[in-house]
């Protein structure tokens, strides 16, 4: 048992090396030793994000992990949040709220308020935690941005933490990956590393041995255990679009697109539907204008969310897909939008005060009678209600993340108001056509209550009687990273190291 709060951080050889998962799986595990633990990852950078219960912002790997670590979200878990609208900019988020858009020399800049900001997160969560797993971001061998870091030696060295150093095998090269790491570090970061996770294995451990002894004799640090590759494992991404399916090729029901586009937010709302045995979930990508990849013949389109929504808006004009679209509502396919899909929907978006970009109105595909104007202040909200498509309702919950305020036009004559597609604490929001072919509304994890699941495959006009759960879904691969670490880590080293630390 930990008598005092102890940190300790994971940091990767590469982005993609395991530490998100890496993290929830000792967040899981100590959680079930009866440690109160708490994730945190000093800085993130993502468009995936969650909303906490006060009405703040944080990435959505760290609503994962505090799930495993079964603690309710805070802004004190992720407390610098950077959400790319442009290739040099992004809007950054402090403590759950966005403070302002920055190019990338500002916020280099900015970094030693940001480090303020971090370390009052992690002051707290030690008065309150008795371990804290930390998750650094990329690589700490990153030369270029040694100066003022936040994210992984910076804040380690600032702490005084110790350090994990994670490599996943599978990609090649792993030997080199880790001793190159720690190459590139100064003495006093290379101290404060105390061993080694190697990641990602498959195949026969005994002709890997010679390798980690061979490493702990070059490093003088410890192996502190192999994870296996665990086949299947589908835990919510970072921000990496994930794409693998669970489907039933010879028995597919339901066919849906979804557009990805540059600023594509929230992908984390198609989850389910990859989980689902009857639907084909395809992500369709455009990576030029000069490649025209049409939307294939479908049930259903989804316009996903987004962080630049005028500019994605332009990018789905410039390759065609509005008359795609129109073509497939004619033959009497379905869309639906979500946030900034559902303002697309709309006649106009307004940014007059250049909250995503540059300041000025963009033309909406015109399918419903609304505008959208962006505000500064964001709406930061977990909601549930009921939602309505055709004759039916179900329950459903999920959580709001936009700048956007959209109205109904005000000349709309009555027949042509469409109808509310969600009631959320007793107020009407988003629309269906009165034909029943489009609908979208602000709400992110709409589908993720099996019910809302089960509506929305009826509103397609097929039936099945499988319901997935992604709350079991993410249950079972934290489970399983979770048994995987207590059966291959050395753990009970591991907590002796945190005991003995400086």
């Amino acid at each position: 048992m930990m008598t005092n709060c102890q940190t300790i951080m994971i940091q990767g050889t590469t982005s993609d090396a395991g530490k998100t998962t890496l993290v929830a799986g000792l967040c899981r595990l100590f959680a079930d030793k009866q440690v109160k633990v708490a994730p945190f990852k000093p800085q993130n950078m993502a468009l995936n994000s969650a909303v906490t219960p006060c009405g703040g912002e944080i990435g959505r790997a760290q609503a994962l992990q505090a799930k495993a670590a079964r603690v309710a979200l805070s802004v004190d878990f992720n407390p610098i949040l950077l959400k790319p609208n442009s290739d040099t900019g992004a809007q950054v988020i402090v403590h759950g709220k966005a403070l302002s858009n920055m190019e990338a020399e500002s916020y280099h800049d900015y970094k030693k308020v940001a480090m303020q900001a971090v370390l009052h997160s992690h002051k707290k969560l030690k008065e309150n935690y008795q371990l804290i797993v930390v998750e650094g971001a990329g690589s700490p061998a990153e030369v270029n941005l040694r100066e003022g870091d936040i994210a992984n030696m910076g804040f380690a060295e600032a702490v005084d933490c110790p350090v994990i150093i994670v490599a996943d095998i599978d990609k090649g090269g792993v030997f080199a990956q880790l001793v190159g790491t720690l190459m590139l570090l100064s003495q006093s970061e290379q101290d404060r590393v105390i061993g080694f996770v190697i990641n990602r294995f498959r195949g026969d451990i005994s002709l890997l041995e010679p390798g980690l002894e061979w490493l702990e004799r070059k490093t003088n640090k410890p192996v502190l255990g192999v994870l296996p590759y665990l086949h299947g494992l589908d835990i919510s991404s970072e921000d990496a679009l994930t794409t693998s399916q669970s489907y039933d090729k010879a028995n597919t029901k339901v066919e849906i697109v979804v557009l990805v586009y540059p600023h594509m937010s929230n992908h984390t709302d198609f989850d389910i539907l990859r989980h689902h045995p009857h639907i084909n979930c395809q992500f369709l990508f455009a990576k030029n204008e000069k490649t025209k990849v049409s939307i294939p013949a479908c049930d259903l389109i989804i316009l996903p969310g987004s962080k630049n929504v005028r500019s994605d808006l332009a990018f789905l004009y410039a390759r065609g897909w509005h008359q795609d679209i129109a073509r497939h509502l004619r033959y009497g396919g379905k869309l639906i939008g979500i946030c900034g899909g559902y303002q697309m929907l709309g006649q106009v978006i307004h940014d007059p005060h250049a909250i995503e970009g540059q300041a000025g109105s963009s033309k909406g595909l015109g399918y419903f009678p609304i505008e959208t104007e962006l505000a500064s202040e964001k709406t930061l909200v977990n909601a549930a209600g009921t939602m309505m498509l055709g004759e039916a309702k179900s329950e459903v919950s999920g959580y709001e993340i936009h700048a956007g305020v959209t109205q109904l036009l005000t000349n709309t004559l009555a027949e042509d108001k469409p109808s509310a597609m969600l009631t959320l604490g007793g107020e009407e929001q988003g629309f269906v056509s009165n034909d029943q072919q489009i609908a979208g509304c602000y709400l992110h994890g709409l589908f993720d209550n099996p019910s809302a699941l089960q509506l929305l495959i009826s509103w397609l006009g097929l039936k099945t009687n499988i319901q997935p759960s992604l709350d079991s879904l993410e249950e079972e691969a934290i489970e399983r990273v979770s048994h995987a670490c207590e059966q291959y880590l050395a753990i009970d080293k591991l907590t002796a190291m945190l005991q003995s630390w400086r």
